[in-house]
């Protein structure tokens, strides 16, 4: 054959089969760019050289290996259907002489062209964009703008690689398509649509009970951290359901349909029904996939985009006071030396301690038991999720702090304490601890969080007991040796008139003060300085790289929806294009065929984001109870931002609709828009 024979017969076949085939390239581009901007970010000098920047560089490393699993993973999907488009123009070429290894041979070429073009376009743009996406970390970690450009040659050789790899991967699938295939076989394959799948009650019967069992722990789970535990398991049960559920519970309702005669018996429903029961099984892959990814967009970038947005409320609820040093000694002799050396560093800063928080308290973690507090679980306890639910952390403070905090002037007795419950409840009238006598519970009816336990997962119990005595018995009681071991604080938090360099400069030199006490005197206490303006930077660039990087793959997944969607749309409308001829040819008028095209296409897309909806709005509790091991407890932000992540996804998604509508009745009527 003539030199330049395959490729001249690749690029025809590219070009004749563009409405399929442009998309892939867009998307292989897509998926490239994003891949080298990732790398680049993560070695990026400008964002290592920022405060957080390596916390937001480990994030992202993860980043970019999940960007390439899944662009192996989706690439391999959307080229079948260009294989199955491609399949009869094969048949053809065989038959009029060609063997297979001459289709080999285009195929080798395709894929080189397609490959070249999506190389040059995804690098370009990529490096074209990562400027842009350096500015916005920039922005999202609080650091300082860096008007330099450059190349990360590392990483395009990086993506080059890997992206080589799924490419030959592919071509060998493909090969391998076309050397199992015969003639016959490959000018029917477009003509084979599937078999009418018989109503298997029994799979979609499954699938409801397992997608009732993975609502049911998400609403029943109450501890985060058997939340943080259940949830795979929750999303693996939701992914299985929605498949079974999609695959046969959607024949099922087809069938129902159809048994329905003031339904069926019209003719938009009448064709649209006929025509996905006819193919359902690929149809309900389709739409479980299109469903999944959709929960997956709204998922990520709700959860990450309400932790952003969050940050300072997270950090306020970590540091009650810019400043907090807290003491594991209640010996006033200790406590006494920590405060005057925290009074001598701000004194020769010149600050002054604005917002004083100063209290005692117990802090231990034990086992509840109804309204009994032990210090290891029953021997017949389960080791799985109750155990956990019934893990506390126990803290106590003394009346006299408690009413100083407060304002209030309660007086107890020695055998009763005031107590209040979080993240769970606690519903007795009396509380016994360990050994000691039983005593009378007075709940709260609320209770300020003074800092004590709000980055704890678990629920916690406080108790205000009569008087320091009280305390010292509990206390007594908590570190005997059978017990374990308590860990008794004195908590002293404080707020500057200053900027955030003067706050971390006045934290580091408490620190070494304190140091400088312990290395003196081998018997003093642990004692911990904190500067909530020396954390602000690591918590926004954990929280930024997360919802940057969340952002980026629900862009991904997005994209990788909108696809299948066009696919699946396009695919059936060629087969479906016989179809409508005959009818046509029958009487059917063509705003006949747009009305039933309507009313298939709006079936088929908007099942898939009704489910979505649902999916989340049961995973809103779970999720919930996640993010306060964040120590994010705004639920009112957390509803705000799910319900316009929801909002805005829902127009994108109509937007999808009409343009996936348009292409489908382009095809059907033979590539003539106007009716």
């Amino acid at each position: 054959m003539k030199r330049g024979f395959y490729p001249k017969l690749a690029m025809t076949g590219i070009a004749r089969n563009r409405k399929t085939y442009i998309p892939y390239i867009l998307t292989c581009t897509g998926m490239i760019m994003m891949f080298y901007i990732v790398s680049f970010l993560s070695r990026s000098d400008t964002v290592a050289a920022m405060l957080g920047g390596d916390t937001m560089q480990g994030i992202l490393s993860l980043g970019s290996g999940v960007i390439f699993i899944f662009a192996l993973i989706f690439l391999f999907y959307t080229n079948s259907f260009l294989i199955r488009r491609r399949k009869k123009e094969f048949g053809l070429y065989n038959i009029l002489g060609m063997g297979k290894r001459n289709l080999a041979g285009i195929l080798v070429w395709e894929s080189v062209i397609i490959a070249a073009l999506s190389y040059l376009g995804g690098l370009f743009c990529g490096i074209l964009f990562s400027k842009l996406a350096e500015l916005v970390m920039t922005r999202l970690l609080h650091g300082s703008v860096s008007l330099g450009f450059s190349v990360d040659w590392s990483a395009i050789l990086r993506t080059l690689g890997l992206f080589a790899i799924i490419h030959c991967l592919i071509l060998l699938n493909a090969l391998r398509q076309i050397h199992v295939s015969n003639p016959v076989e490959l000018l029917r394959s477009e003509a084979v649509g599937e078999k009418p799948p018989k109503s298997n009650w029994l799979l979609a019967l499954l699938g409801a009970l397992i997608l009732g069992g993975a609502y049911y722990l998400a609403l029943t789970i109450e501890d985060p951290v058997a939340a943080l535990v259940t949830f795979f398991l929750a999303v693996v049960m939701v992914i299985v359901a929605t498949y079974l559920l999609f695959i046969a519970g959607s024949v099922v309702l087809c069938r129902l349909l159809q048994k329905s005669k003031r339904y069926y018996y019209k003719t938009n429903h009448f064709v649209s029904v006929s025509s996905m029961v006819y193919r359902m099984k690929r149809n309900g892959a389709g739409l479980a996939s299109i469903c999944i990814l959709s929960t997956m967009v709204l998922v990520m970038i709700s959860s990450t985009m309400c932790l952003y947005i969050g940050t300072e409320d997270t950090l306020r609820t970590r540091y009650p006071r810019n400043i907090i040093v807290k003491t594991d000694s209640l010996d006033t002799a200790y406590i006494d030396t920590v405060h005057g050396a925290v009074e001598e560093v701000l004194e020769k800063s010149g600050q002054k301690a604005e917002n004083l928080l100063h209290y005692r308290y117990l802090d231990a973690a034990v086992y509840l038991a109804e309204n009994r507090i032990l210090f290891e679980a029953p021997a017949s306890e389960d080791v799985q999720f109750s155990l956990y639910e019934n893990i506390w952390q126990l803290f106590v403070l003394p009346l006299e702090d408690y009413n100083r905090l407060t304002g209030q002037k309660e007086t107890l007795r020695e055998d009763e304490v005031l107590l209040y419950a979080t993240k769970s409840t606690f519903t007795w009238d009396t509380l016994t601890i360990g050994t000691l006598p039983p005593r009378q519970a007075e709940k709260l009816s609320e209770f300020t969080d003074i800092g004590m336990g709000v980055t704890l997962s678990a629920p916690a119990l406080y108790l205000i007991v009569s008087d320091f005595d009280a305390l010292a018995g509990i206390w007594e009681e908590l570190v005997k040796p059978e017990n374990g071991l308590a860990v008794r604080h004195d908590y002293y938090g404080f707020d500057l008139d200053c900027d955030a360099q003067t706050q971390i400069e006045i934290g580091d030199a408490i620190y070494e003060s304190i140091l400088l006490l312990q290395q003196t005197d081998d018997a003093f206490p642990q004692v911990s300085a904190e500067c909530a303006e020396k954390d602000r930077a690591n918590l926004y660039a954990l929280y930024g790289s997360l919802f940057f990087l969340g952002a980026l793959l629900g862009a991904v997944f997005l994209c990788a929806a909108v696809l299948i969607m066009y696919y699946k749309q396009i695919t059936e409308g060629y087969e479906d294009q016989s179809r409508f001829e005959i009818m046509q040819k029958v009487g059917m008028s063509k705003p006949e065929i747009r009305k039933s095209i309507n009313s298939q296409v709006l079936t088929v897309f908007f099942l898939p984001l009704a489910a979505a909806g649902i999916h989340l709005v049961f995973a809103f509790p779970m999720i919930s109870k996640m993010l306060t091991l964040f120590s994010l407890t705004n639920t009112a932000l957390f509803t705000a931002v799910i319900i316009g992540c929801y909002l805005v996804f829902a127009l994108f998604y109509i937007g999808v609709y009409f343009l996936t509508s348009r292409e489908y009745f382009s095809v059907v009527s033979g590539g003539k828009r106007n009716c």
